[in-house]
Formats: structure tokens, sequence, C-alpha cells
């Protein structure tokens, strides 16, 4: 079993990749004002010594405030079993599993998006141009698929996200993008979800939205079920772009909601 830095066991598919030197490289890359290591905006919770590809989350937020984000947030707590469902959906060999660190946890002008820009540029220097799929939740669905529009990014699994009425859509022409819903989410809207979609499709994306019945905001409801779907949208989004397959492919073809 590989134990990564960050507490999980994880079983690798073949020999154990290695970790070190590639992280190292990432918090020595960029330096603040005073000339010491900035804090990184890609948090690297796995990098096997080749990498093919990479899975990143984004966590939920607040839309202001300029509160220091923290690791032990509940949005953050959140996208742990996300990324640990990532991870049994991957090859470890060959796929880097990371997070974004945001600086505050609200969304003010743009600041998550930013920081997802910076964490895919860090990444882009650890593992060299490999395809990239985000998974974010609430305001992170939002900065993740915006962040759709870096050049890295293959595909975007958004998890209840918050999308306002003037949400763009364009930059998603060629990108694969997968929103998972609750129909009774309270917080965040699905009809905006859905209206999300639609505008993205007009945009030659690859987009489709799948609900969870009885889901909730938080995806505590029916969480094997959120689960289950994330592993295998990270799967069908990371095959090559000719060949859609699973809940991805059903999730585009459909011409309203997939309801689970």
């Amino acid at each position: 079993m590989l134990s990564t830095r960050s507490g999980w066991n994880i079983k690798p598919h073949g020999r154990s990749p290695r970790v070190g030197s590639r992280k190292e490289g990432v918090e020595s890359m960029m330096r603040g004002h005073d000339g010491r290591p900035a804090v990184p905006a890609l948090g690297v919770r796995h990098c096997p010594q080749q990498p093919e590809a990479a899975v990143i989350t984004l966590h939920g937020g607040r839309e202001d405030g300029y509160q220091t984000s923290r690791p032990w947030h509940p949005a953050a707590l959140r996208m742990r079993p996300v990324l640990r469902t990532a991870a049994s959906a991957v090859s470890l060999q060959e796929a880097v599993l990371g997070h974004v660190r945001y600086r505050h946890r609200g969304w003010n002008h743009e600041d998550p998006l930013q920081d997802a820009y910076r964490a895919l540029d860090e990444l882009e220097e650890l593992a060299g141009p490999v395809p990239v799929v985000l998974i974010g939740h609430s305001m992170g669905g939002r900065a993740a698929l915006r962040a759709a529009s870096h050049p890295l990014v293959r595909g975007v699994v958004a998890l209840a996200p918050w999308l306002p009425p003037e949400e763009p859509t364009a930059h998603l022409r060629g990108k694969r993008a997968v929103v998972l819903h609750g129909d009774r989410d309270t917080v965040t809207s699905p009809d905006a979800s859905l209206g999300y979609v639609r505008r993205a499709r007009l945009a030659e994306s690859r987009a489709g939205i799948v609900l969870i019945r009885h889901g909730d905001h938080a995806m505590l409801r029916r969480a094997a079920l959120w689960h289950r779907c994330v592993g295998g949208l990270v799967a069908d989004l990371l095959r090559p772009r000719e060949n859609p397959s699973g809940l991805a492919a059903a999730s585009y073809a459909a011409t309203t909601p997939l309801l689970l």
C-alpha cells in the first residue's frame, strides 16, 4: 500500500511511484517578495515518476470573504473523499492527484479562478502538458468550469456548482463538462445548472447534466452514488476525445437531465 502525505492508504497499480523530488520542485518554484518560497496554489497529494494525467479538486466557499482559506474548513474536508474516489478510477502509476489551495474563502474578484490558473501552471511545471480533469464543488464548481479555458484541462466534473445566470460558456468549446446536481439542493440551483449546460452545448462543448434524486448540496444524501458517479466520470473524461463512453457519453446524448 502506498501511504501518501495526506495520510491516505491508496493501493497503487503495480510498483509504488516515487513522489519526493517532483513535489519539492513545485514548492520551490514560486517565491514571494521576500525571496522565500511562496505557498504553491497546487497541493500535491500524489505524483508518480512519469505523470501522464492529473485529477485536481476545487472545494467550495463563499460569494464574498477575504478570510484565509484553511485545509480544515468543512468545504475543504468535503473534497477529500471525492479525491479518494477519483484515485480509485485512475492508475496511480500515471496520474497526479491534487487540489487547488485558495488564498481566500470567497469568490470576491474571481480569486478562486486565479488560484486555479496558478495551480494549473504549477502542474505543468511539475508534470508537463498532461491532460487534466478538474472536480469542483459549489464555488469550486464555478471556478473549475471557468478554468476549463486553460490548455491542460480536458474535462470538468462540476458538483452542485454555483452558476449565476451570466456565467460564460464560450470558452468551453471543444471541452467536456458534466454537472452533477442534487434535485433537492437549496443552496445552489439545479435549474441554473441545466441552463448552463444548454448554453455550453450551443458553444460546441460536450456537456451534460445528471440529477441525483433526493440529493442535497453537501452530497451527504446518497453519498455512495455521488462518489460512484465521480469515479466513472473521471475515467470517462480522461479517455481520448474520440471515444466518449459511460455516464459522460450518456449525459452528452440526453435531451433532458439524466435522473439517478
